[in-house]
């Protein structure tokens, strides 16, 4: 993996590694001091960055060979950089912690049965990945990596199979999805604008009206842009802000009303639907995270 900064440059420390022939998956703590930005690339491998504490809400990334200079799209928990391409990455200081997998294109390609080809519409994909399974598969990589266990390396190659199944698909989705018919960007921009600035979910009839357009265009292109309901996207971005506020150490009962919910018990369902744990188990979690770190 290569990182190249500019202004302030960051300090990256790799905690735990382990490692099989298809997948080497790293526990990296990143410490940066001021804002600043980076290019992050890896030519032999898809590098997949799955953010263990909440991820900054102005980190931004953009591919510039292919975007320009200008166009930068906001970075979600798992983005994924594919072989041979070069990422740029702007955010502001944060201590960060990070499992970082670098997958061997055989993996993938093999699946597939091809090598893919990534236009510009299929990398704007990549930088927020929105897959419970692929999730699901990240968290237990970060606990083999942090707490390796009987016949750990086993676990690994088996674990790498799997991920390798779900890139794949996530990969397959993306060729295949329509490139055209999605909505501009500056809609999208005034929908993540309005799920930042408040914790209530807004209305499909807000958000249509936000952007100028009917329900019905405003449910179809968001699945062509984002390739997710626009339901599943503002359910996601509600549990990052409820992951941001359990970190900070607001109850769970003041969190939830905070949001919108019913009951705490409402929310506690949401969230573990959402994010494989409860809230409680979630910021007991986070907490070793910053001790380990």
């Amino acid at each position: 993996m290569t990182q190249t900064g500019t202004a302030v440059e960051p300090t990256i420390t790799v905690e735990a590694e382990i490692s099989c022939p298809a997948l080497t998956a790293q526990l990296v703590r990143f410490d940066i001091p001021a804002p600043t930005s980076a290019e992050v690339a890896e030519e032999g491998a898809y590098l997949i960055n799955f953010c263990l504490t909440p991820r900054p809400l102005d980190a931004m990334a953009g591919y510039r060979r292919h975007w320009g200079p200008h166009r930068l799209e906001r970075l979600g928990d798992i983005f994924m950089v594919p072989p041979g391409e070069s990422l740029f990455i702007r955010g502001g200081s944060i201590r960060q912690a990070s499992l970082v997998c670098l997958l061997r294109p055989a993996q993938i390609h093999e699946i597939i049965g091809e090598e893919l080809v990534w236009t510009e519409q299929r990398l704007a994909l990549t930088l927020d990945i929105q897959s419970a399974r692929i999730r699901a598969l990240l968290f237990r990589l970060t606990e083999e990596v942090r707490h390796p266990g009987l016949a750990s390396q086993r676990m690994l190659e088996f674990l790498s199979g799997e991920l390798g199944i779900e890139i794949a698909r996530f990969c397959l989705e993306a060729v295949e999805r329509p490139v055209t018919g999605g909505l501009a960007g500056w809609r999208l921009r005034l929908i993540d604008e309005r799920i930042a600035e408040s914790a209530t979910a807004p209305t499909l009839g807000e958000l249509a009206s936000l952007c100028n357009v009917s329900i019905r265009q405003l449910t179809r292109g968001f699945k062509v842009s984002r390739g997710c309901s626009i339901g599943d996207y503002v359910e996601q971005r509600r549990m990052e802000t409820a992951k941001r506020l359990l970190m900070t150490g607001e109850s769970v009962k003041a969190i939830a009303f905070a949001m919108g919910y019913a009951s705490p018990s409402s929310f506690a369902f949401a969230f573990r639907q959402a994010i494989g744990s409860s809230p409680s188990q979630f910021r007991a979690r986070q907490a070793r995270v910053i001790r380990d770190a």
